[in-house]
């Protein structure tokens, strides 16, 4: 298949591209700064030219979304609003403006996290963006079948625990190699509307 992988460079981006290309994919990896093409999709209009660019794929891989970490106290409506943008409305708008870009068996695999169902100190932003994503995975796979659309909702990852771990004390650690391996379930299997859970 080939591959619109949007993250690739970052570090969950980076094990996901891998076990995708092993798997025998061709991949298109976009990033900010980095990849085959350059685009930020937190911007619309920025998704639309990304698709221009890229052609035909069968499917999209995010692993990419950028929420603000913050006491709810110092939270500003900019922040949630950053939060809704750089997570929720980037991934919304991949789908959004993929239907004409991606074959009717293709599909979709967004990013979310262990924040939409456990709280961290911080984090309300992204248990806000992590929860909207999930919901909005459901919703769509009613409407786009026979296109499928699924997320992948890691906990911390065991690589990351050096810098994260503090804030995810008690959380049970997932290896970035198994969470790779949900974006390949995601992406090559034939299931739809679902949270991969690890």
């Amino acid at each position: 298949m080939r591959i619109l992988l949007i993250g690739a460079t970052g570090t969950l981006g980076s094990a996901v591209g891998s076990a995708l290309a092993q798997r025998g994919h061709d991949l298109v990896t976009v990033g900010r700064t980095a990849g085959d093409l350059r685009f930020d999709v937190a911007r619309p209009d920025d998704v639309g030219r990304l698709y221009e660019a890229a052609g035909a794929v069968d499917a999209v891989v995010c692993a990419a979304g950028d929420v603000p970490f913050k006491p709810i106290e110092e939270m500003t409506a900019d922040d949630y609003r950053a939060g809704f943008e750089g997570k929720v409305l980037a991934q919304v708008e991949l789908v959004r403006q993929g239907l004409a870009h991606v074959p009717e068996r293709g599909s979709f695999t967004l990013i979310t996290g262990v924040l939409a169902r456990e709280p961290i100190v911080s984090g309300t932003a992204a248990s806000m963006a992590n929860g909207a994503v999930e919901a909005f995975v459901r919703a769509a796979a009613v409407e786009i079948a026979p296109r499928r659309v699924n997320a992948v909702s890691p906990s911390v990852f065991t690589e990351s625990l050096d810098a994260y771990g503090d804030a995810f004390s008690g959380f049970p650690p997932v290896d970035l190699a198994d969470v790779a391996q949900a974006f390949v379930r995601s992406v090559e299997g034939p299931e739809t509307g679902r949270v991969f859970v690890l």
